[in-house]
């Protein structure tokens, strides 16, 4: 399934993508600092249950195109977490804190032979507003994603989130 990020009842979403496998290459690339810089975000993960996740994003530097639009400016941040499920190399879960609210994300994949589906599900997103801003980013990111497994050029991440923003906001 590669279709858009659904609600979830009204306060979640979740993502379904199909990607190159195998389960344990996609794995390093959600867990690892330096291969998760290249489609969300650098930070170390002390992969065990109760253990602190840190995200430092920086958009601009995921692919070649624009800069981030104003009204994204200042979004480069940090957030910080805990991971409250490590199930290697099918499942990982994390509060995500750094907005006025916690939410949290589960990562789950699956082998479909040669291929992965990674399911991402974010729940405790309070408002409209945030959960379209969230939907469009993980589609982009993801789709980041699975350019780099495949080895190609990704879209660039500006202009693709801000379409995608467009358009989850007339579903939504």
């Amino acid at each position: 399934m590669n279709g858009y990020a659904i609600p979830l009842g009204t306060d979640g979403m979740q993502i379904v993508r199909t990607l190159p496998g195998p389960v344990e290459r996609v794995w390093d690339y959600l867990t690892d600092s330096r291969k998760r810089a290249t489609w969300l975000a650098a930070g170390e993960f002390d992969l065990r249950v109760g253990g602190r996740i840190e995200l430092d994003f920086d958009n601009d530097s995921l692919s070649p195109g624009a800069c981030a639009p104003a009204k994204h400016a200042d979004e480069h941040g940090s957030f910080t977490g805990t991971i409250t499920r490590c199930e290697p190399p099918r499942v990982l879960a994390f509060t995500w804190a750094g907005w006025k609210e916690e939410s949290e994300v589960t990562f789950e994949l699956t082998p479909a032979g040669s291929e992965v589906e990674l399911k991402v599900t974010h729940v405790r997103l309070t408002n409209r507003g945030l959960r379209i801003g969230v939907m469009s980013g993980w589609d982009t990111h993801i789709g980041i994603l699975a350019a780099r497994l495949r080895g190609v050029e990704p879209e660039p991440f500006w202009p693709t989130h801000e379409r995608l923003e467009r358009e989850y906001g007339a579903r939504i």
